[in-house]
């Protein structure tokens, strides 16, 4: 299954680690919550900046990650997600840097976090939320939630089932993100967000729905059901990034 091997690569990674992490600048984090609240009645779009997929292959070549980010912003988009994993998606944790020194716009760690230790490293690369996915985590996941937050940072966290959403409802995370793609089969399915949405919405949490939006009729279809779209592939693959988040943004 591909996500026990992203996760084998994963725990290579943090074994190479240093214990702690060099003390940053403080500075005010910029709230991914708050982008997605003061959306201005266009569409919260959080634009996701990546290379390669598991699903895709590589999906776009030699980015410049300031460049991209400079577009995007111009495309309307409330925050960034910036792919930090470096085997099947291609990124880095420099990555984030070269972002953040072109927009001022929340930016999202997407990454497959297991360890602590890499909660401080994404306050050391200027993160201003992470990605926790309750399939990984799993009842580990309130705690590292409450990590996230201790460190200043914003948890966004992934479900894809009822008993996910559960667990993600337990802890104090504000963001949930439904993902509609099958983290085995690698197939979408935008039902999931319709089917567990109404659990989220009745807790009064955000809900971010990720994967699968192609097309503006897509976005027209979902947006009842959700505060705002993680959209990663349909705006990398096209051959005017900006235009196409303009689509969704505005639909």
């Amino acid at each position: 299954m591909i996500l026990d091997e992203i996760l084998k690569k994963t725990k290579k990674r943090v074994a190479g680690l240093p214990p702690s992490f060099p003390e940053t600048p403080l500075r005010d984090r910029l709230s991914l919550a708050t982008a997605i609240r003061n959306r201005n009645g266009r569409n919260a779009i959080i634009a996701e900046i990546k290379c390669a997929s598991p699903s895709s292959g590589v999906i776009r070549r030699n980015i410049d990650m300031a460049m991209m980010a400079g577009e995007l912003r111009e495309g309307g988009c409330v925050a960034l997600s910036v792919l930090t994993e470096p085997y099947f998606f291609g990124g880095t944790g420099q990555d984030i840097e070269r972002v953040k020194s072109m927009v001022q716009l929340p930016v999202l760690r997407k990454d497959f976090i297991i360890d602590k230790k890499q909660v401080a490293e994404s306050v050391s690369l200027g993160a201003d939320a992470v990605l926790l996915i309750a399939a990984v985590l799993k009842n580990d996941l309130s705690e590292f939630v409450d990590e996230v937050i201790n460190y200043g940072l914003e948890p966004l966290v992934e479900v894809r089932t009822r008993e996910e959403a559960e667990l993600a409802l337990a802890s104090r995370t504000t963001l949930i993100g439904v993902n509609n793609r099958n983290l085995v089969t690698l197939g979408i399915d935008r039902s999931t967000t319709r089917l567990i949405s109404e659990q989220i919405r009745q807790e009064g949490r955000l809900i971010v729905s990720e994967s699968g939006m192609r097309s503006a009729d897509d976005i027209r279809e979902m947006k009842q059901y959700c505060d705002a779209f993680l959209i990663g592939s349909s705006i990398m693959t096209h051959n005017h990034p900006r235009k196409k988040l303009e689509e969704f943004v505005c639909a």
